[in-house]
């Protein structure tokens, strides 16, 4: 019951209502990212959503489209700008993320919507992960998040969706919104995002 149809209705009243009250912060993140990522604010990409289904995910545009001479992007960190770290370091860039919430492709709480590259990669085990929609946080988010191992990120995903509840989801979204606060295991050092996984060796 909670699954089915609960957790979904909580899903729509959450990110309607937070739509409308961050619509004032979204507009003017926008305004400032529009200019200093020459006119791109967004970030979209295609994501695998629950069982796999292909969606695409809406962030913020934190770094910019800087190349080398090869024309391959820079490092992460040699892309990002001071706008655009300020919003990482308070987790604003997955706001945007409410959209695909309210839209059915995600949920409040689920397991973080990696890369298609990496769906062919994911032993039985892992693949349970796309069992359930993603979520904009999740149990791997609440505990250490990009301080973590991609294994151990597994395993807190799959122990979600073995025990998904009301409680649960509650507790995910204190543990959140403490992290958010701190600003716990939001970056991992000057990389700025996770390694690529390589799959299970």
């Amino acid at each position: 019951m909670y699954v089915t149809f609960i957790k979904r209705v909580g899903d729509i009243l959450a990110s309607f209502m937070a739509i409308i009250l961050f619509s004032p912060l979204i507009l003017i993140i926008t305004v400032l990212l529009f200019i200093v990522n020459n006119g791109k604010p967004f970030f979209l990409q295609k994501r695998p959503g629950k069982n796999g289904k292909i969606f695409t995910i809406i962030k913020f545009k934190t770094m910019r489209d800087r190349k080398n001479g090869d024309m391959d992007l820079l490092p992460d960190y040699k892309r990002i700008t001071k706008v655009g770290n300020f919003i990482r370091n308070t987790s604003l860039d997955e706001i945007l993320q409410l959209f695909n919430v309210l839209k059915g492709d995600m949920s409040i709480v689920g397991p973080r919507p990696l890369l298609i590259a990496y769906l062919p990669l994911y032993n039985q085990e892992q693949a349970k992960r796309h069992l359930v929609k993603p979520g904009i946080t999740g149990w791997a988010q609440v505990n250490g998040r990009n301080a973590i191992s991609w294994e151990q990120k597994f395993t807190y995903d799959i122990w979600y969706v073995d025990h998904i509840s009301f409680k649960t989801d509650i507790k995910i979204i204190f543990k959140t919104l403490l992290k958010v606060i701190k600003k716990e295991g939001v970056n991992k050092g000057e990389e700025v995002t996770m390694s690529f996984w390589e799959g299970n060796i």
